[in-house]
């Protein structure tokens, strides 16, 4: 099996795609409260990304990191809300455990691997579902725009991975599965809130 495989295994439980609260974005089922909820605590989670790289000493990523957070910022604006602290129990152990996962290479390599690799597919189903079905401001776009056609943080997270010792290698897929399931339960949290009945 190669390490790709492996890594996409290790997340595959909890692909975000096939997530109740990104299938209700994509179709506009999704109220517009919730939107605001996501925009306003998982952007505590979308702050904390630069450290991982700034741990994997990649400077740049970090920066453009930083210049992503600013046009979360404008998402979250764009719907009338501010980014705060989390409070949903499952979107604060995200950030929590993402503070964790962040503070060394081998498991930020991991945790921003399950991240990355499905941004593209995220951003872009998101972005079709705020053209299609939300009548907001522009603002909220740009964010996903940058990240439709990204694929070039997870193709180098997944060199690093390789370059890693086994043990390192095991600590990376075990902080892989983790962020995947921490991501998962993030937005869970944000979608019982708002269309459980």
């Amino acid at each position: 099996m190669t390490l790709k495989t492996e890594l996409n295994e290790r997340r595959s439980r909890w692909a975000l795609l096939n997530h109740p609260f990104y299938q209700a974005w994509e179709s506009g089922k999704l109220p517009v409260d919730a939107l605001r909820t996501y925009a306003r605590q998982y952007g505590a989670f979308i702050r904390l990304l630069p450290d991982g790289w700034q741990t994997l000493n990649d400077a740049e990523t970090a920066e453009e990191e930083r210049q992503h957070a600013a046009l979360w910022q404008d998402f979250a604006e764009g719907l009338s809300t501010e980014i705060n602290q989390a409070e949903l129990p499952a979107v604060a152990a995200l950030v929590e455990n993402s503070a964790k996962l962040f503070a060394r290479p081998e498991t930020a390599l991991g945790a921003l691997y399950a991240f990355e690799v499905q941004q593209p597919d995220t951003a872009k189903t998101k972005l079709d579902g705020l053209r299609k079905h939300y009548q907001l401001p522009r603002s909220v776009e740009p964010y996903f725009e940058a990240h439709t056609n990204n694929q070039r943080e997870a193709a180098k997270l997944l060199v690093r991975i390789s370059e890693l010792a086994p043990e390192q290698q095991a600590a990376a897929l075990s902080a892989c599965e983790q962020m995947s399931e921490a991501l998962w339960n993030a937005l869970t949290d944000i979608y019982d809130t708002h269309c459980k009945n």
